[in-house]
């Protein structure tokens, strides 16, 4: 007798995506990877300002080579795709590569279009929006146009150091080489660039109307728990909790706000029970469940 049981369960875990999420995923990929093309091409590489990671290290070799920067582009990032396939699965190195090969695209096209300011500074802030917009949509899209975190992932299990200081380490590498090309004038509006693109990726991945998680327990968690279902609308679930010292029950209260909500929640708690413990921390994604704000009374 044969156990169907066993494919059955790996059958689930692995279900294939509707039509209509894998075309917006496509969809957001390739406007990702058009927005960083507008942002590399008609902003930043023709005023010699740079951004990190592959894409930096590809501008720098494109420039002193004089090499069409889409080919670097995609030479540089097919070693990392190698390993992100082996690290993270299938579905992220082919949408890396779908989004590299687009953008790649993109700036072969754009490259003969002249840029739309010569002012270094302006290049650095709107590039590095436009930039920054276009890698969020992709990631957002379960891709990538950078190899640099794979690395960082890779050398973090080896080094005592954490993902994102390796980023930065390596990009203050990158940038820094940039003065040695370009000047160093240019490798500081490179700075600016890579922070207003650091910041828009944020925003773009988390969305304006960020949300966060709240984490409260109080000995009038019942008034909080009503409070904030009918004075700031949003649902709020009880969970059963123990102190590791005192060894008393606790009901800690668990709800999902805006960061606009944010200051009357804690007005509320405050109200209740000053001496309540809360913490309050980012969420990037929020899906399902009773989220959707309720009428106020």
């Amino acid at each position: 007798m044969t156990n169907t049981s066993v494919p059955q369960q790996l059958r689930a875990q692995h279900q294939k995506v509707t039509r209509s999420k894998f075309l917006r995923r496509i969809f957001f990929m390739i406007t990702g990877s058009i927005l960083f093309s507008v942002g590399l091409e008609i902003f930043l590489v023709p005023n010699n300002i740079i951004d990190g990671g592959i894409v930096g290290v590809s501008i720098i070799l494109s420039h002193l080579l004089q090499i069409p920067l889409a080919v670097f582009l995609v030479i540089l990032n097919l070693p990392f795709l190698l390993i992100g396939y082996k690290q993270i699965g299938k579905t992220f190195a082919v949408s890396t590569l779908f989004s590299v090969v687009i953008m790649s695209i993109g700036t072969t096209l754009l490259h003969p279009v002249a840029p739309l300011t010569i002012d270094p500074l302006l290049a650095a802030i709107f590039g590095g929006v436009i930039l920054g917009i276009g890698v969020g949509l992709v990631i957002r899209s379960g891709g990538s146009l950078d190899g640099t975190e794979i690395v960082a992932i890779l050398f973090s299990k080896k080094t005592p150091f954490s993902v994102g200081e390796i980023v930065m380490f390596f990009n203050l590498f990158i940038l820094s080489s940039a003065g040695f090309v370009f000047g160093w004038d240019h490798a500081m509006y490179s700075l600016i660039a890579y922070y207003v693109a650091f910041r828009m990726i944020d925003i773009t991945i988390e969305g304006l109307d960020q949300s966060k998680s709240v984490w409260i327990i109080s000995d009038e968690s019942d008034k909080i728990g009503e409070a904030i279902t009918f004075r700031l609308g949003r649902g709020v679930t009880y969970l059963n909790g123990e102190g590791a010292f005192s060894g008393d029950d606790k009901k800690v209260i668990f709800s999902v706000i805006t960061r606009l909500e944010e200051a009357k929640l804690k007005s509320i708690v405050d109200e209740h029970d000053p001496k309540a413990f809360l913490a309050i921390g980012n969420i990037h994604d929020v899906k399902g469940g009773r989220f959707k704000k309720k009428d106020i009374h």
